[in-house]
């Protein structure tokens, strides 16, 4: 294990307010069979090893096998989720539960139709982390907020190395359909005053996750807000611009104070992994165009009578916007598609399973 990744724990305080547990969370344990062992959070995953934060201390833990083999790779826990666990060693234990997951952001597995990639559970708001450079991508930006959106999670934009000569007329306007919709910081780690109000909006208790590309300057922004070296960082390439994939695994890490920070690897694709179209159009603030349209099930593509197509074509809705809605709806459309030919498979293997048992059943 590559210990320059690792978080250094010693500072942690293990009081599991801080890190979200609340009278729902308890409310919800007492319907475990295991309601009578200690509980504690994700805070790393290493493959099978899961670090996890609980009142007695930081923990390596494994599942056990029935976990282990009797779970989808999405069922098995992520870094966020609570669960329970049986200690054996002072450092060391085995989880035998998982409680509920709520506010959980996925993500299209890489290389899949149609799986899931649980990213984080229990996450209050996310900081969607953009750089004022050459990394600047609003569509990416798109992407993660119809997914955090979708999750019932508290988009914020960070527009991150503020100290760097940008152009401030471009950004404000592509970023516009945005503020109408959440918090914009700009911030900077060499401006302290812009680090100091985005801690501000994080709240005691609070977790917040942040995503982004790799070279936006997540781990940086990480480190800033905790004011203490939380997580290893590495120069930005000089010739690319670009980072060098700091962060190699989520990680989880306790601010001064405040709430709970996940960074997140920088990642190249972010597959959508929802069906919600009405989340889409409002995400890009088309809602208003949308409920104009002649069909209550325009697509916006070519229907007569489309105030979306109408809004595009006098200069009402950016073009670029539109473009970014037909991309997302198309993979939005695909993902759903592709869940609901895996789903009827499923059904369709299990009943010939159901039924062979019945008949080796008569046979006996």
């Amino acid at each position: 294990m590559n210990n320059e990744h690792i978080v250094n724990r010693d500072e942690f305080s293990f009081n599991l307010h801080q890190y979200g547990w609340n009278d729902k969370l308890n409310q919800l344990k007492q319907n475990s069979l295991f309601k009578s062992l200690p509980h504690g959070r994700i805070a790393t995953v290493h493959r099978t090893c899961y670090e996890v934060i609980s009142e007695s201390g930081l923990l390596q833990c494994e599942l056990t096998g029935n976990m282990l083999f009797g779970k989808s790779a999405y069922e098995l826990p992520c870094t966020g989720d609570w669960i329970i666990f049986q200690q054996f060693e002072e450092d060391k234990g085995i989880i035998v539960d998982i409680l509920p997951r709520e506010r959980v952001l996925d993500r299209k597995k890489n290389g899949t139709i149609s799986d899931k990639q649980a990213i984080a559970a229990y996450i209050d708001k996310a900081f969607i982390v953009q750089s004022l450079d050459s990394n600047f991508n609003m569509r990416r930006a798109e992407r993660f907020a119809v997914q955090i959106f979708e999750a019932n999670i508290q988009p914020i934009l960070v527009l991150n190395k503020a100290d760097l000569d940008f152009d401030h007329g471009p950004i404000a306007e592509a970023t516009k359909h945005f503020q109408l919709q959440m918090p914009v910081y700009l911030t900077s780690i060499h401006q302290p005053e812009t680090i100091t109000a985005l801690r501000n909006c994080i709240g005691t208790g609070e977790t917040v996750v942040m995503v982004g590309s790799s070279g936006v300057g997540k781990s940086s922004l990480v480190n800033a807000l905790c004011e203490k070296p939380a997580v290893h960082t590495s120069a930005i390439s000089e010739s690319t611009g670009k980072g060098r994939h700091t962060s190699t695994r989520r990680q989880m890490v306790e601010m001064t104070d405040a709430g709970i920070l996940i960074d997140t690897p920088g990642v190249r694709e972010f597959g959508l992994t929802t069906d919600g179209i009405e989340t889409l159009t409002d995400t890009l603030d088309m809602k208003d165009y949308v409920g104009l349209c002649r069909f209550k099930d325009c697509t916006h593509h070519n229907e007569p009578g489309c105030a979306v197509l109408e809004a595009v074509k006098n200069g009402n809705l950016d073009q670029k916007i539109y473009q970014s809605y037909l991309k997302l709806e198309r993979e939005i459309d695909h993902f759903s598609t592709s869940s609901h030919q895996k789903r009827k498979k499923e059904r369709s293997q299990s009943k010939l399973l159901n039924e062979y048992k019945k008949r080796q059943g008569l046979r006996r």
